[in-house]
Order: C-alpha cells, then sequence, then structure tokens
C-alpha cells in the first residue's frame, strides 16, 4: 500500500512498490477526523465495442484534465531472457508514427500548454498527460495513433537502448541500496516474475533488438488491453464521445493467454550480503505476506497495512522513536507494505545504521520491535492515531488529479474495482489491535522471511555522471 523514508524512490525505480499509494498514507491529524472524511465523487464507465474500457472521474475545481492510457502489461509479463522489455517499449513510444515524428509527441503537448510523461512498473505501462481541458482531444488523438501506428526503427532503438542501458547503470548499478534490493527480490521469489528488475537485467538489454520490442508491442498494445482513465473538468459523456471518435476504430489483439503464476511457499530463512561501494551498510528484511484478494472479506492485507503504519507512519511512530530517536542505532528505518499488484505481496522493514553500529545489531533492534507487537501489541489510543492519519491522507491526496487517475488504474489493473475505494477506507478504520497482532505474530516469521545485508565497500574517487535528463528522467 506504500513504501517509506529514504528507500522509498529506489523501490519505485526498481518497480517494487506500487506507482503510487492505492489505499492510505500518511498525514498528521486528529482522530477526529476518522468520521469526517468525504466520499469519494461519482465515476462512470464506459466500454467500447473492442474492448477498451473508459472510466471518467469529474472534478470541477479547475479547467484541467489528466488523461491515462493504462496497458495492463508490464514486467510481470516479460520471460526469461527478454527482461526489461516493456521498459524499452516505453522508451520507443515516443519515437513517432506515420503522422507524428520521433519525440514530437512531448512537443505538441507542450506547446497546447501541457505536459506528459509515462511509467512502466511491474503490473503496467502507463501514458499520461495533464492539460487544459480544451485539449483532451489532442491527447486522445496522439495516444490512439500511437497505440496502433508506432514506428519502431533499428535506428532510434539502437539509440534508446543506449539511453536505457545507461539509465540502469545509475539507477541500479552505481546505487549500492538499489543493487541490495534488486538481489533481495531475486532471492525472495523464486518462480514468479516480480523477481526481475522492471528495468531489466543488463545482459538482456545488450541482447534486446528492435524485434523484440515490435514483437512485444504487436502483442501487447491494443484497445482491449487499454484502459482510458480520465479525471479533471470534463463531462463523461463528452470523454466517452471522444474516446469513440479516436479509439473505437482500432482493431483489438488476440492476447496471449495468461497463466497462473503462483510462487512457491518459503521454507525457512534466507540471508544474503551485497558488497558494493557505499558509506555505511544498510539492512532490508522482507515477509512473505497476503495480497488483497476480496476486498469486502479480506481482513489481513488491512491490519497489515495499519501494522506499517504503527511501525513507521509517522516520526513519532514506533520504529522512528525507538531505533533513531532513543537508542540511536539507527540513523533512518521504515516499514512498507503493498497489498495490491498482480503478485505476491511483501512486508518490509528497512534501516541505515549509524556510523560505529552494524547491519547485524540493526537486525536485532528491528526484531524487538517486531517482538513488542507479538507479545504485547497495540493499545487503542496508538491505533486511532494511525487510522486518523491514514483517514487525512487519504482525503488529502483526493486533492490531485494525478493521483486519483493513477489510484483508478492502479486498482483496475490489479483486478480490482476503483468502486472499492471507500471501502478500503472503512475497511481500514474497522481494524482493531488484536487483528494487527494476529497478523504480526502469523507473517512476521523466519520461515518466511529474507534477510538482506549490504556490504559497504571504498567509495570511487568519482561519482559517475548522470544520464542525459538527470536521475529521473523516464524516457
Amino acid at each position: 500500500m506504500k513504501i517509506r523514508n529514504d528507500i522509498a524512490a529506489l523501490l519505485l525505480a526498481l518497480g517494487l512498490s506500487s506507482s503510487a499509494p492505492l489505499l492510505a498514507a500518511t498525514a498528521a491529524t486528529d482522530a477526529s477526523t476518522v468520521a469526517t472524511a468525504p466520499r469519494s465523487a461519482q465515476t462512470s464507465e464506459y466500454a467500447l465495442d473492442n474492448g477498451m474500457r473508459v472510466i471518467v472521474k469529474p472534478d470541477h475545481r479547475a479547467p484541467v484534465v489528466v488523461s491515462m492510457v493504462w496497458y495492463r502489461v508490464g514486467s510481470v509479463d516479460e520471460v526469461t531472457g527478454h527482461t526489461g522489455v516493456a521498459h524499452v517499449l516505453e522508451h520507443m513510444m515516443f519515437k513517432g508514427t506515420r503522422d507524428v515524428g520521433p519525440g514530437q509527441f512531448s512537443r505538441l503537448v507542450a506547446a497546447a500548454g501541457g505536459r506528459d510523461n509515462a511509467f512502466t512498473s511491474r503490473d503496467a505501462t502507463a501514458y499520461f498527460q495533464t492539460l487544459q481541458k480544451s485539449e483532451l482531444p489532442l491527447a486522445l488523438k496522439l495516444e490512439a495513433d500511437r497505440m496502433a501506428n508506432l514506428i519502431l526503427s533499428a535506428d532510434e532503438f539502437k539509440r534508446e537502448i543506449q539511453v536505457v542501458m545507461e539509465e540502469r547503470r545509475w539507477r541500479v548499478e552505481d546505487q549500492a541500496r538499489s543493487l541490495l534490493v534488486e538481489q533481495m527480490m531475486a532471492t525472495v521469489l523464486k518462480a514468479h516474475p516480480y523477481r526481475q528488475p522492471v528495468i531489466g537485467w543488463m545482459n538482456d538489454l545488450q541482447n534486446m533488438s528492435v524485434e523484440d520490442a515490435r514483437a512485444f508491442y504487436q502483442r501487447w498494445y491494443g484497445p482491449n488491453n487499454a484502459l482510458l482513465v480520465v479525471v479533471g473538468d470534463v463531462q463523461p459523456d463528452e470523454v466517452f464521445g471522444l474516446a469513440k471518435k479516436y479509439f473505437g476504430p482500432l482493431k483489438p489483439r488476440a492476447l496471449p493467454e495468461r497463466k497462473p503464476q503462483v510462487e512457491p511457499v518459503q521454507r525457512g530463512i534466507q540471508r544474503i550480503t551485497v558488497k558494493a561501494p557505499a558509506e555505511l551498510p544498510n539492512l532490508v528484511m522482507t515477509y512473505r505476506t497476503p495480497a488483497l484478494q476480496d476486498p469486502e472479506h479480506d481482513w489481513e492485507p488491512y491490519a497489515l497495512d495499519v501494522l506499517s503504519d504503527v511501525l513507521s507512519g509517522n516520526e513519532a511512530a514506533r520504529l522512528n522513536r525507538s531505533l533513531v530517536r532513543d537508542q540511536r542505532i539507527a540513523s533512518s528505518a521504515g516499514a512498507g507494505y503493498d497489498s495490491v499488484g498482480r503478485g505476491p505481496a511483501l512486508f518490509q522493514l528497512f534501516a541505515t545504521p549509524t556510523p560505529g553500529k552494524n547491519a547485524a545489531e540493526l537486525e536485532q533492534a528491528l526484531r524487538r520491535e517486531i517482538r513488542s507487537v507479538v507479545d504485547k501489541g497495540v493499545s487503542a489510543e496508538e491505533l486511532e492515531r494511525v487510522k486518523a492519519q491514514s483517514v487525512a491522507s487519504h482525503v488529502y491526496e483526493r486533492d490531485s488529479m494525478m493521483f486519483q487517475a493513477r489510484q483508478i488504474g492502479g486498482l483496475e489493473i490489479a483486478g480490482l474495482s476503483h468502486r472499492h475505494i471507500d471501502l478500503f477506507l472503512e475497511k481500514l478504520k474497522a481494524v482493531t489491535p488484536e487483528q494487527v497482532q494476529a497478523v504480526a505474530t502469523k507473517y512476521l516469521v523466519d520461515d518466511g522471511l529474507t534477510v538482506a545485508y549490504l556490504d559497504p565497500q571504498p567509495l570511487p574517487a568519482e561519482r559517475p555522471a548522470p544520464p542525459p535528463g538527470g536521475p529521473d528522467h523516464v524516457r
């Protein structure tokens, strides 16, 4: 549901967390807020004859619109030897069609006063624009064009694959904690594709061809594997008409069969040590936990989400208070849990020791915090504070049209309904101290644990330069 603190950016870059918090996050508030959260604005849905779905959520506070086209294809759909192709194709989607030249897509959006970008995750690839509402037809026209008419040239691919490899060097190979998380995921999971990095293994990138990208495009990029989400100052019927005009004529693809990919049961604690240049050690502890399957009847995912908040929901939460402020054994410490996705869910603890302390000492300190929850539970007062903060954040996030669009799309891509957003909040509010203690007792155990240590090595004299566009560029 969310990942916090200094490890958040690298988890997102590696595709190890949701694109945005889907159920709740953190903000300071009073417990009385729990009873006053507003209901979500109503959405409207429409299905085109070719299988494409359209979801519209009106938000009339400003004459702006966010348009997102989601494809239900990400790194989870890649096969061995072809990792990273979903992300590479995302880059290539900006290289032009018969009518729109390379790079012209973004220039046309910018000329209309808008902004555009894209991202690839484990579960999906999404392309989005923020524009003045009168420019929505431009965004939909451009997206429909590249959904069906993308030109994948060998010359453009040759240049772009070098950009992606440099991005991997900067984001992963030159970042010690990114290497740690990447190796950890490859250890936690044995069979499920979530074990593979979204950006791909370097060897696969080095051996990738334009034909690989073209085959992936032809296999997965069709209207019947896409979802259009529009949030903003629009009327649903207007958006549906535009979607039918631009996307309606496109033919559906014969999509491949998706077979179940169930991760085998873990049968004991796993440990790895990663050596990489770094100033300090680092520690990540990952537990296998259940994902949200039935929003109405499941209770454990909600309790695990609240448990992560108890440990790491704010500056006064247990890990920061105990490990950072009181014991001063850690310079940072946090927890994260993400129950929404097409694959396995994980509960993670992460921390960086203070100078003079090591990862083994920090692991024992984290274990003591977990043992405290298992043995003593959580007080009703502490739980109410945590839940009030989650509700406050849920309300605050609705101010962002982009957040709303990403939340709707992320839930739908994961096989859940965005119409359960308010139900999620009610379920979080209903979590009891006994349920938090129960999930800690059941799931935070060694048989489902993987411990990853970063063993810091001497830093190079000069730090490598970031790739073109800076470290946060997407394409």
